[in-house]
């Protein structure tokens, strides 16, 4: 299994992944993407076998989803039976923590931009997406705020 780690520092999720990475070298298995600004106690082990029951669904993308922080009461997405949809009473967060079929990626040109949110949002309009709820402890510390937060949540064990 493949894994990426995002850590720059633009702005931008997730850039199409020829960018730096011909196409051809990314094969065609199914890869995990991990925002670098979470800390989570996520078991990261399960997600070969959560690799394995993508491709057997016929999705093209597997999302963590955890419960709305303070930041984001809003959510992003919710999940039904397993699959992730846009709209529900209970909406959810994605947690920064994927995996991806290539596929999602085929209708990109070469060097071409795009954005991640709206790829997968066509692919949850055609059911292609499973999820799951992350319970555990997760943050997001994209700023100078959350961050300094977390150093006191740890500081403090």
């Amino acid at each position: 299994m493949h894994a990426m780690i995002l850590a720059a520092g633009r702005g931008e999720r997730m850039r199409p992944l020829s960018d730096e990475t011909p196409k051809p070298l990314l094969g065609d298995a199914p890869f995990a993407v991990i925002n670098g600004d979470i800390a989570s106690d996520f078991d990261y082990a399960r997600l070969p076998r959560a690799a394995g029951a993508l491709r057997e669904a016929g999705a093209l993308a597997h999302l963590v989803l955890v419960p709305n922080p303070p930041h984001h009461p809003q959510g992003d997405f919710a999940l039904r039976d397993g699959k992730v949809i846009e709209l529900d009473a209970q909406m959810l967060t994605f947690s920064g923590i994927g995996l991806y079929d290539p596929q999602l990626f085929a209708g990109i040109v070469r060097g071409a931009k795009a954005k991640l949110a709206p790829l997968l949002r066509a692919a949850i309009s055609e059911g292609r997406v499973s999820g799951e709820l992350h319970a555990g402890r997760w943050m997001d510390v994209g700023t100078p705020e959350r961050l300094a937060e977390l150093d006191k949540i740890l500081s403090a064990l």
